[in-house]
């Protein structure tokens, strides 16, 4: 397991987004600020609340430069059902067997019993320069990414 901190590149990896389209991390790092965000699951209460906080603020997130991307370990099709129902305005990557997560090394919580809630806030370098790690916590996340964001202009 490989864990991404602060200061680390942004690990190469390609998965598949809610439409079924392969993406590639690496046609996008360097172009602009990312916000990538590993949650638990598919409409669960915490992870409906955390992706509909970023669709919000869809817009603020755009106006620094930056890219958001949710990543979790369900299927194409249930990546798609949850985006539609919640009007999601951004990229859902699909992490069957959670390599992704493991190369980031996001942690599990509550006794490694849930996949853990983590975000990675990237520069334009492909640099990362923020990581917020709460299970609980999701308004922060948002608020925490876009505070950082704002600091690196």
């Amino acid at each position: 397991m490989i864990i991404t901190n602060v200061g680390s590149s942004v690990p190469s990896f390609s998965l598949k987004d809610q439409n079924g389209k392969v993406f590639n991390i690496d046609s996008i790092k360097g172009k602009s600020n990312l916000v990538i965000y590993f949650y638990p699951k598919d409409d669960s209460p915490g992870c409906t609340k955390e992706a509909c906080s970023f669709r919000d603020q869809f817009e603020v997130f755009k106006k620094e430069d930056a890219l958001i991307i949710g990543i979790s370990g369900q299927s194409v099709k249930s990546h798609l059902a949850f985006a539609k129902k919640h009007r999601l305005n951004y990229t859902l990557l699909s992490d069957e067997g959670n390599k992704v997560r493991k190369l980031f090394g996001v942690p599990t919580s509550l006794l490694g019993l849930l996949p853990g809630r983590v975000t990675y806030v990237v520069n334009k370098e492909g640099k990362v320069v923020f990581v917020f790690n709460s299970q609980l916590n999701t308004d922060k996340h948002i608020e925490e990414a876009l505070r950082i964001l704002k600091e690196l202009k």
